[in-house]
């Protein structure tokens, strides 16, 4: 039983890893869009 529980977990972990890899790059993404919007509306404010 040994045997089948540790691949099981190690895929889940990697799926959660995953998972976590591809929000952290949604976040970032979603954070730069924003500061580039800041930016520009800055820019604007000064015209």
């Amino acid at each position: 039983m040994n045997k089948l529980i540790k691949p099981l977990l190690l895929t889940i972990l990697f799926a959660g890893l995953v998972a976590l890899a591809g929000l952290g790059c949604h976040t970032a993404n979603g954070f730069g869009k924003d500061m580039s919007d800041a930016g520009q509306g800055i820019q604007n404010g000064t015209k």
